[in-house]
């Protein structure tokens, strides 16, 4: 962890774009709820294919025009580089200096993976494009990536992104807190050094939860997985269970030197507020 000790603390907030204009409205009071605990910046997510471009520039003006730092992200999987090259030369027209980059998954029924396959050419097209206009976050995978075939292959894809011009990188969500300090400890190994933010995922609708982890690989711990089921539709007693299992992962990721966090909040503020004062940030 001696390389992520250096770093200075960011804290971040993640958001999507909202569908309708009552989901903008209730994403609204969340981000404004959320800017009073001053983090360093929101970001907001991209669709597959791009298919929320718009609606993710548009949440990320919205937020700047309030004075705070937004960050959008931008996926390559299913795009050309005509279309990649558009996206960005818009965010940089808007005057947007911090993205996101992933390579985001494939749409539903797509036959192609797009003229850019992986996040590190996306990155590299990026730097080609815009030099150093943009800070660059990159995600990387604590417990590897479900399409990675080991976890040696996946450290190697995710050292391609840094070598492809990468300056920090977020992590998908996990509650296996010694994931993440392996994982540190992997990349010190390969002289990685850039600040590596722990991702957080509140735990609110367990149901939610546990599709998003079979399909994204976040292992959830056995215990805490029977546990939640046998509170059924207590959902008292999971936010309780939830709010204490994340807070004590935070609170030991901060005492161990994590430079960091990065809340997905799924455009809700409560659960990220209450760990954010649990914590004393």
């Amino acid at each position: 962890m001696e390389s992520q000790k250096k770093h200075p603390r960011t804290f971040s907030f993640e958001f999507f774009p909202p569908k309708t204009p009552e989901g903008m409205l209730r994403l609204r009071s969340t981000w404004k709820q959320l800017a009073q605990l001053k983090p360093r910046f929101f970001s907001c997510t991209f669709g597959a294919g791009g298919s929320t471009r718009d609606r993710t520039l548009e949440t990320v003006l919205e937020i700047r025009s309030a004075g705070h730092t937004a960050a959008p992200h931008i996926s390559c999987v299913g795009s050309t580089r005509a279309d990649v090259a558009a996206t960005i030369d818009l965010y940089r027209t808007n005057g947007i200096r911090h993205i996101v980059a992933l390579r985001g998954d494939l749409p539903s029924g797509a036959a192609s993976a797009g003229e850019l396959r992986y996040a590190n050419e996306l990155v590299a097209f990026i730097r080609e494009k815009t030099g150093d206009h943009f800070h660059i976050e990159v995600a990387c995978y604590p417990e590897v990536h479900p399409q990675s075939r080991s976890s040696r292959e996946d450290l190697q894809n995710f050292k391609r992104k840094i070598d492809a011009g990468a300056d920090s990188a977020i992590t998908q969500y996990f509650y296996n807190i010694d994931s993440y300090f392996r994982f540190v400890d992997d990349c010190e190994a390969l002289s990685i050094d850039l600040p590596v933010v722990p991702g957080i995922m509140p735990i609110g609708n367990f149901l939610q939860l546990a599709r998003f982890s079979d399909n994204c690989g976040a292992e959830i711990p056995r215990w805490l997985r029977l546990k939640m089921q046998s509170f059924g539709d207590d959902l008292a007693s999971i936010r309780s269970l939830g709010l204490d299992v994340v807070t004590e992962l935070c609170d030991r990721l901060l005492s161990a030197g994590a430079p960091g966090l990065h809340f997905y909040t799924m455009n809700q503020a409560g659960l990220t507020s209450t760990i954010w004062q649990r914590l004393g940030i």
